[in-house]
């Protein structure tokens, strides 16, 4: 289904070519005076130099092919060539019913539907996750499934760190505390124990006490490096402790992720990439891609065009090592053999820009991938407090996320339960959905790429710009909804008819921008810009809700027509919260 603006542009198109000018000049926008009209061509000018001939005649000349156009109520030229329009009430009417009866409200499948690999999460096992897991986890779940609705074939993998140094660290810890452990105990051929040596609480802890005590013991270190260069060679007790590792660690992140709403396809990590680096490297050598630079292995990927120094991609460390950049072009290698994917994204921290400049560049450069595979980079800002660093504890330690969801929970139940329009159970529900409401529109309002201040006041609140405030839009639509079918009244099948009033217009052009708004979403991976435009219709439903007598109106046609439009925004906005990875209650 072609968007409105689409239609008006071929419109457009037709009476500047009836009119004897080209087609090209016909571009039509959402206009930026809506107190004058809703949509705007400002072509006329752009042809004044080529037809020598004033904008504002050309502009006359066009406009006369537009006057029995059904699609308009008004079209107006202004000095020196702008055509200014205004949607037809019947045409608008018509364009929404037509969203009605459509799947998904009138966005059509890619015609090819691409495979996208959505890198996001990023966890490292055995540490809680805190407050930066945060946006990698909202802002790649969205991108998801902004991708998924345009029909492509979207897989997510969570791409843990799960492989390295800190490894070695536990091994090493645990070691140091359990010796007796039949892991450590070279001779031991048994089968190892099914159940591990610690609980998550306890491998959480173990973790940065050993990392403390590395830095300060230098022999410490040496032994978790050794540690760790053994489990990378197979010890049997170290891989056995590792898998030990790695459920109890998953068995959490996956409770930790579900409470936030945020699902991967994929549960890879690092280790995952280890058995395809001894090839990779032996290519890239034998078709003289890498070379060696003080002992390491590295390959070049600056370009002529850089205005500053890209470093080479570092393959091999002079020691031998692998590095991130090894495992992510092992992970690419892995990906492209596994499902050729059309694209792949990451979702990561904006500092670790020119680290995916390098991968990128190395990945094509040496035919790793495709030369027509997409490598994107969709980096983030810092979610900062209100003092502008990074969102701390009120005793300046790194929140956990379990922690501030539980904060933003209890502050929302307070809220509701104010109002005592719900028992504590179902307050105690509500306060949950309310809440995740709060925390990821709070987050995705925001332009991914820059810095943000998370403000527990302000997105705990029900009015403004917040999550709160458009599922109260929603259950307020709700609450209507379940009054007409109480007084025997069935939405479903009913008509949206040509508006009675501005308030009612209002609404109808700010539903059927749904399409055109989802097209910029989808282009631009850009969940904020869904944010955006869901503020802004539930603000014009509420000013209609607040001017128009809806369940009092006493002609039933007029009735009929409110409750469908009504109908239709409740889904366009759960629509669009579902692509943002939140529900509504039922009440609030």
């Amino acid at each position: 289904m072609k968007t409105l603006l689409q239609l008006i542009t071929t419109e457009m198109e037709e009476a500047f070519e009836k009119a004897g000018y080209e087609r090209e000049l016909a571009k039509v926008t959402l206009s930026n005076r809506p107190d004058l009209c809703e949509y705007q061509c400002n072509g006329a000018m752009a042809g004044a130099k080529k037809y020598k001939k004033a904008p504002f005649l050309i502009a006359e000349d066009v406009a006369q092919y537009l006057k029995e156009s059904a699609y308009f109520e008004s079209v107006d030229v202004v000095k020196p060539g702008f055509i200014n329009l205004k949607l037809s009430g019947a045409c608008a009417a018509s364009y929404l019913n037509d969203m009605v009866a459509e799947a998904k409200l009138g966005v059509d499948d890619e015609e090819k539907a691409r495979t996208i690999l959505i890198d996001y999460g990023g966890p490292n096992v055995a540490k809680p996750l805190h407050v930066g897991h945060l946006r990698s986890a909202i802002i790649g779940e969205s991108v998801k499934r902004i991708l998924r609705y345009k029909g492509n074939h979207v897989t997510g993998d969570i791409h843990l760190g799960d492989w390295g140094y800190q490894m070695g660290l536990i091994i090493t810890e645990l070691k140091k505390r359990q010796p007796d452990l039949p892991y450590f105990d070279e001779s031991y051929e048994g089968k190892y124990p099914e159940e591990a040596p610690f609980t998550i609480g306890e491998l959480e802890e173990i973790y940065p006490t050993a990392s403390a005590y590395a830095k300060e013991h230098e022999d410490y270190r040496d032994e978790a490096l050794h540690a760790t260069y053994l489990l990378q060679s197979g010890h049997r007790g170290y891989r056995a402790i590792w898998d030990h590792i790695m459920h109890v660690s998953v068995t959490d992140l996956k409770k930790n992720y579900q409470n936030l709403n945020v699902e991967f396809d994929l549960w890879k990590g690092e280790a995952d990439a280890q058995k395809y680096i001894p090839d990779m490297v032996q290519m890239l050598k034998d078709k003289g891609y890498a070379r060696y630079d003080e002992g390491a292995l590295v390959v070049d990927v600056q370009e002529e065009t850089d205005k500053k120094e890209v470093p080479p991609c570092m393959i091999l460390k002079s020691d031998g090592a692998a590095l991130y950049d090894t495992t992510d072009l092992a992970t690419l290698v892995q990906r492209e053999q596994d499902y050729q994917p059309d694209e792949v994204i990451y979702v990561v921290d904006k500092r670790q820009e020119l680290h995916f400049t390098q991968v990128f560049r190395c990945a094509k450069k040496t035919g790793i991938v495709r030369p027509e595979t997409g490598l994107t980079f969709l980096g983030f800002g810092t979610m900062n407090g209100k003092d502008g660093k990074p969102f701390k504890t009120r005793d300046g330690g790194v929140m956990r996320l379990e922690n501030l969801i539980r904060e933003i929970d209890e502050e929302m139940y307070r809220k509701i339960m104010d109002n005592r329009t719900v028992e504590e159970e179902e307050a105690k529900r509500t306060a949950g959905i309310v809440g995740l409401a709060a925390i990821k529109y709070g987050d995705l309002s925001n332009q991914a790429s820059k810095d943000y201040v998370f403000d527990v006041d302000r997105f705990t609140s029900f009015e403004g710009n917040t999550g709160p405030y458009i599922l109260y839009t929603i259950v307020r639509i709700k609450s209507i909804l379940n009054k007409y079918r109480e007084n025997g009244g069935e939405p479903e099948g009913l008509s949206v008819l040509a508006p009675e009033n501005e308030y009612e217009k209002a609404l109808m052009l700010q539903a059927l921008k749904f399409n055109d708004v989802f097209e910029a979403v989808y282009a631009e991976k850009a969940p904020h810009k869904l944010c955006a435009y869901i503020y802004e219709l539930a603000n014009e439903f509420n000013k209609f809700y607040h001017e128009t007598k809806i369940l009092s109106e006493e002609d039933e046609t007029k009735k009929s027509g409110y409750i469908a439009l009504l109908l239709l925004t409740k889904r366009v906005l759960e629509t669009c919260i579902d692509l943002l990875g939140f529900e509504a209650p039922e009440r609030m």
